[in-house]
C-alpha cells in the first residue's frame, strides 16, 4: 500500500516545514460551514484536515468528506475515534493507538474487530501512538476510553511514552490535550518528546491563538491540530496558518 501523505509528513519534517491541520468534527457541521471552512482554508494554505471526533453520532462522514474533495484538494485524514468512523472517500486513516492509557480495547482490542474493513477500505494507514495528556478539564476522549491522562507536568513519562511507541513501529506520534482543553500541551513537554523522537510530531487540544502555535512549533511540533478553537471563530485559520508557517521559514533560516 502507498504511503503518499506520510512520505509527503516525514518529507515536511526533514525540510523544517511546519503543517496546519483544521479538525472537523462531522457532529459539528452542515454543507453551509463546510462551504466556508473549505474556502478560507484553501485560501490560508491549510495543509491537511482531520475528520472525526470522540463520538461521531451524525451519520453523514461520507458526504462530509465528498463535499470537502469536491472543493479542494487538501488531503483529508480520518481521526477516528472508534472503529465504525472509516470511509472510502477519505485519502488516509490514522491508526490510533492509546498508548498513554492501559485500556487494551484501544491499545489492540478496537483494531482487531476493525483490521478487515480498515483493510478493505484502501486508505493509506498510518500507525499513530495517541498520547491524551490532562488538560485541566475532562474530555471526552478521557471519558470514552476509561484512561488517565498523563499528568501535564510529568515530561519524562512523555517522553518515554513517545519512544516506546517509535520503537513499537508507530508512524507518528500524536499527543492531544483534547478539544477545548483549559491549558494545552507546554512547550517543555513538546520539546522533551521532540528530541527524543525521529518521526513526525502531532500536537493538538487547547491551542487557541496564533502565538501558542508558533511556539508549539519552535519547540519542537511537526503539526498543529486546531479544531475547537476554529468552530468558535473560523477567521482564526488565517492568523494560525500564517503562524505556524512562519515558524517553518524562521526554523530554516536558522
Amino acid at each position: 500500500m502507498k504511503q503518499v501523505i506520510y512520505q509527503q509528513l516525514a518529507e515536511r519534517k526533514e525540510a523544517g516545514k511546519k503543517s496546519f491541520t483544521v479538525l472537523i468534527d462531522p457532529d459539528k457541521v452542515d454543507n453551509a460551514s463546510i462551504e466556508q471552512l473549505v474556502s478560507l482554508s484553501v485560501d490560508a494554505k491549510v495543509d491537511y484536515f482531520f475528520l472525526g471526533g470522540s463520538l461521531v453520532i451524525s451519520s453523514h462522514l461520507d458526504e462530509c468528506i465528498q463535499q470537502i474533495k469536491a472543493a479542494c484538494d487538501i488531503p483529508v485524514i480520518l481521526f477516528p475515534g472508534s472503529p465504525s468512523q472509516v470511509s472510502k472517500y477519505a485519502d488516509a486513516l490514522l491508526y490510533l493507538s492509546l498508548i498513554s492509557g492501559r485500556n487494551p480495547e484501544l491499545l489492540i482490542g478496537q483494531h482487531v474487530i476493525s483490521a478487515p474493513f480498515v483493510k478493505k477500505s484502501g486508505l493509506e494507514i498510518m500507525p499513530t501512538g495517541y498520547m491524551v495528556v490532562d488538560g485541566g478539564a475532562p474530555t471526552t476522549v478521557s471519558y470514552i476510553s476509561n484512561a488517565t491522562p498523563i499528568p501535564a507536568d510529568k515530561n519524562e513519562i512523555a517522553m518515554c511514552t513517545a519512544m516506546a511507541g517509535e520503537m513499537l513501529g508507530m508512524k507518528l506520534i500524536y499527543m492531544d490535550a483534547g478539544s477545548g482543553a483549559k491549558r494545552p500541551i507546554t512547550e517543555n513537554m513538546i520539546e522533551k518528546v521532540a528530541r527524543h523522537i525521529e518521526i513526525p510530531l502531532i500536537i493538538g487540544g487547547g491551542i487557541t491563538d496564533p502565538e501558542k502555535a508558533y511556539r508549539n512549533c519552535k519547540a519542537g511540533a511537526d503539526v498543529i491540530v486546531i479544531g475547537n478553537a476554529i468552530e468558535k471563530d473560523v477567521s482564526l485559520i488565517k492568523e494560525m496558518s500564517a503562524a505556524i508557517h512562519s515558524s517553518s521559514m524562521v526554523q530554516q533560516n536558522g
